[in-house]
């Protein structure tokens, strides 16, 4: 199976990753591209989702409420601190584009209905990990301390040439509270643009062994498996990632055979 896709920017919304249609069973995810002035109706159905800003700024409305110029960044690279909103499930919204406007969506079901939030810039927990040459600035946005019941999302900023979640590291056994079961996605972007990064996907049975060459608007399913990336020299490069499953979090183990390199 091919775990690599690529996004193909688009008006209104792209699905890119959708459940039973893809390797994964629980974590969806889309883009939202609209210009200024232009609108989209969205409804999140049975899933809680998560609107990550990644390009300009939005106006959105739902019931009587009316969030106002959301979004803080023409580039995910000039702010580390991306502006949310969070919608539970049956939601329906309206989001109307300020100028143009470039949007991660990242769903995934769950039952218990919660409460639409708006997340500014100042929510988001911004952590340095790791050490060079595996050294990456992590964002987390959508975790424990929002709304969500189930999603976890953040953004990871590697520096030129460094490897980010190394050791290897998976998140498929039930081993809490060290390693819990979760899928993840790794979306891509690149300054400048033609960048590129590995990204390593692998079982230590060998059942899944890959490399992928990702780069922009390219994105990389993790139904399984230890995982670890690249990033090649004079680029800087910058990945959302996005985990559901059994437990919300940040639960996981290392690859047994690389784990002495901390």
């Amino acid at each position: 199976m091919n775990y690599k896709k690529s996004y193909k920017s688009a008006k209104g919304y792209t699905p890119v990753c959708k459940i039973g249609e893809c390797s994964l069973g629980r974590l969806a995810f889309g883009i939202i591209e609209l210009d200024a002035g232009e609108s989209l109706d969205f409804y999140t159905g049975d899933k809680e989702t998560a609107f990550i800003m990644l390009v300009g700024h939005c106006n959105v409305s739902f019931d009587q409420t009316k969030w106002e110029n959301i979004g803080n960044r023409q580039s995910v690279f000039e702010n580390r601190r991306a502006e949310s909103f969070y919608m539970p499930i049956e939601q329906a919204l309206t989001i109307e584009a300020v100028d143009k406007i470039k949007i991660a969506v990242c769903a995934t079901p769950v039952k218990e209905k919660t409460k639409p939030q708006l997340l500014r810039e100042d929510h988001v927990t911004l952590k340095l990990l790791g050490r060079v040459p595996f050294q990456r600035e992590t964002s987390f946005i959508i975790d424990g301390n929002s709304n969500a019941k189930v999603l976890t999302v953040g953004e990871a900023y590697c520096t030129e040439g460094n490897w980010a979640g190394f050791p290897p590291h998976k998140h498929d056994e039930d081993n809490m509270p060290t390693e819990c079961v979760a899928e993840e996605i790794y979306y891509f972007l690149f300054e400048p643009e033609q960048g590129f990064a590995v990204q390593c996907l692998y079982t230590a049975d060998g059942e899944i062994d890959e490399a992928y060459r990702v780069k922009n608007d390219e994105l990389v399913e993790f139904p399984y498996g230890y995982h670890t990336t690249v990033t090649t020299p004079g680029y800087q490069s910058y990945f959302l990632w996005l985990m559901a499953g059994d437990h919300q979090g940040f639960n996981r183990s290392n690859d047994p055979i690389h784990d002495w390199i901390k």
